[in-house]
């Protein structure tokens, strides 16, 4: 029989559908739908007849969840696997769907702070410090650092995961994982840090806004009676909690 092979195309076409997975995101199977859509190079290239196509795509919608940006890996390990199967590899629909159960919790595990908790907070306060200051490439430089990393780490996940096969759950046993989210978490308190003490304006802003308080306290506490025990110490008052009354007014 003649080998059914998934093409560098068929790969490039599942990539770019994998940046539409969430489009059908819904709380029955999240992102099973959009998985689904994701095989279809890799289905139609493997199985020339309809039947096994409809049965393929069945075996996929099911529950998958996982942080998009990180998808790569299951795409590419799930098309080899179809690749197998369909050179007559002894490869049944629990061990396929097993496999992408296994992988999806902890590429989550580290999907979810290295991107939503480590590469967007930096690359939006990279593009917000500029912004502050007017510079229209504020925010472009947050659209595009942010996008060229996520983009960078869906394709050559795919790859990586494709090339390896099911080998990829042994290299991604032990402390890999947890290593690479406490380094990626470390380095985002470092740059976030560097961040904020080169953000002068924002603490003008919390200082003037802290001394408006005060001149507002100091000018009204004494002729708003329901106001009195508000923000003493931003007034710089004590009050005493018998009666209300401040130290000021009893001497």
């Amino acid at each position: 029989m003649e080998q059914r092979k998934i093409t560098r195309s068929d790969l490039v076409s599942m990539f770019l559908r994998s940046n539409l997975q969430q489009a059908s995101f819904n709380f029955e199977r999240i992102h099973g739908l959009g998985f689904c859509y994701d095989m279809i190079p890799a289905i139609k290239r493997l199985y020339p007849l309809k039947e096994d196509q409809v049965a393929a795509l069945r075996r996929h919608l099911v529950f998958f969840n996982t942080t998009p940006a990180v998808c790569g890996p299951v795409i590419g390990v799930t098309a080899a696997m179809e690749e197998a199967r369909a050179n007559g590899a002894e490869i049944d629909d629990g061990t396929i769907n097993g496999i992408k159960v296994g992988l999806m919790g902890p590429l989550a595990g580290v999907g979810d702070p290295l991107v939503w908790g480590t590469l967007r907070p930096i690359t939006a306060a990279l593009g917000a410090s500029l912004a502050l200051s007017g510079n229209i490439l504020g925010p472009l430089l947050f659209f595009f650092i942010f996008n060229a990393v996520r983009l960078a780490m869906k394709w050559y996940g795919l790859q990586l995961g494709f090339r390896k096969g099911v080998n990829i759950v042994s290299d991604m046993g032990g402390n890999l994982l947890q290593k690479l989210t406490e380094g990626a978490s470390i380095l985002g308190l470092f740059v976030m840090g560097v961040l904020v003490t080169k953000m002068d304006i924002v603490k003008r802003a919390v200082s003037g806004f802290t001394n408006a308080c005060r001149r507002w306290c100091h000018r009204h506490y004494d002729r708003t009676e329901h106001s009195r025990p508000a923000l003493p110490w931003i007034a710089g008052a004590r009050f005493d909690a018998a009666d209300g009354t401040s130290a000021q007014q009893k001497n």
